[in-house]
């Protein structure tokens, strides 16, 4: 092997083994403006320990890593959190190459494993709660189902004080740092993260906040597989991540719009500044010039979701269909809001965003704001007014802050 990649010392015991993916600007539909590494972590007990793999294009990059610190041939476990091809893509790869005593994952685990490759891994499935003495130190294994898949778990080496996370505290960033502290510009990036992958679980992941409570584990690490590896500031991300799954709406609101002719582009501005007026802090998110990962990303701790559609053919405009369907999809809650835009014959658009809207359990602000053709005065008037009624509608239960 060559001596390009090396390992990262964590502690005295466990080192980083990952890759950096520099160049990933799409994560399913993710922007992932950043980049983002895939975190892999060698234990060095008297029975050395794998945990978790990268994906399959770079386990050259990782088995260089572990080549730097031992022999990977001593490796004599292999664990596998996550069944997510992103952390196992390259599993077959260091089975056949290390040949562990064992590979260990959930019991949802091996089934998604052998459900991926469509062959017998030879994994062993542990439960909920189970150990594994490595020499000299313990694993124990913990079920975070639905964070963010059936299969996830996180492991506990007991001595060096290491949670292994999976994907859960994760973030994609891509750095040639690794902790929290060289890295002070994450915050955005893991609110990201949340927003895009985790925020359909938020009640999952209040029960897990319990779960590791009653544990009560003397963390000193938190090593997820995407981002910096937590050391310094363990509470700021856990807080975050039981304030971003409360849901508790903030007052503040995005209005989200796509436009044909300008329009619905004028009524967008006349309504954010009624909203303005009326006391919510506003963001104006055209879709021409923002992405539908950064848009649920600023929706995070909104009280107010507003969408605006032209109708086009009886239908929502397309960019507004694929934004509305999307966060459909994250199944936020706590939100207040309304749909508007311009029409030429029908207000069909509005009407059918307004129903999608309802279906996502939006609570109403306000009717639905509609014009026909190009706004005129009187009409402009009525948006900057129906902001200013949903400002009162989304500040209505919202204490200062």
């Amino acid at each position: 092997m060559g001596e390009t990649f090396r390992a990262v010392k964590v502690t005295d015991k466990v080192y980083w083994v990952g890759a950096i993916d520099w160049g990933l600007r799409d994560f399913h539909g993710y922007s992932t403006k950043r980049g983002t590494t895939y975190n892999s972590y060698l234990v060095l007990s008297e029975k050395p320990v794998l945990i978790d793999a990268v994906k399959k294009e770079f386990a050259g990059e990782m088995l260089e890593r572990v080549s730097s610190v031992i022999d990977p041939s001593r490796i004599k476990t292999i664990v596998s959190n996550h069944a997510e091809m992103d952390h196992s893509g390259s599993l077959p790869f260091f089975i056949d190459r290390i040949k562990p005593e064992r590979v260990v994952a959930s019991a949802m685990g091996q089934k998604a494993l052998s459900d991926h490759f469509h062959k017998d891994l030879g994994i062993t499935a542990v439960k909920d709660g189970q150990t594994l003495d490595i020499g000299g130190d313990r694993l124990a294994f913990h079920e975070s189902r639905m964070l963010h898949w059936p299969d996830s778990m996180v492991t506990w080496l007991e001595g060096e004080r290491v949670l292994f996370t999976n994907d859960i505290f994760g973030m994609h960033l891509a750095s040639d740092r690794r902790f929290d502290d060289e890295t002070p510009d994450w915050h955005y990036e893991a609110a990201k993260y949340y927003a895009n992958i985790v925020l359909p679980y938020s009640d999952l992941v209040l029960a897990f906040a319990k779960k590791l409570q009653a544990l009560n584990l003397p963390l000193k690490y938190i090593a997820p597989d995407h981002g910096p590896i937590w050391r310094k500031d363990l509470s700021s991300i856990v807080q975050l991540y039981l304030k971003w799954a409360q849901q508790k709406p903030e007052r503040s609101a995005i209005v989200v719009f796509d436009t044909m002719w300008g329009s619905t582009q004028q009524l967008a501005r006349a309504l954010s500044e009624g909203l303005s007026e009326g006391g919510v802090s506003t963001k104006v998110l055209p879709l021409k010039s923002n992405h539908r990962s950064d848009i649920v990303t600023e929706m995070l701790c909104a009280g107010g979701l507003f969408v605006g559609t032209p109708t086009m053919n009886r239908e929502i405009y397309p960019e507004v269909a694929d934004v509305l369907t999307y966060i459909k999809g994250l199944a936020p809650k706590n939100l207040k809001g309304l749909a508007f835009g311009s029409y030429g014959w029908t207000p069909a658009g509005q009407n059918n965003a307004a129903e999608m809207l309802k279906a996502m359990k939006v609570q109403p602000a306000g009717e639905t704001v509609s014009c026909k053709y190009v706004p005129d005065a009187a009409a402009l008037r009525a948006a900057w007014e129906a902001g200013l009624k949903a400002a009162q509608a989304i500040i209505r239960d919202i204490p200062d802050a």
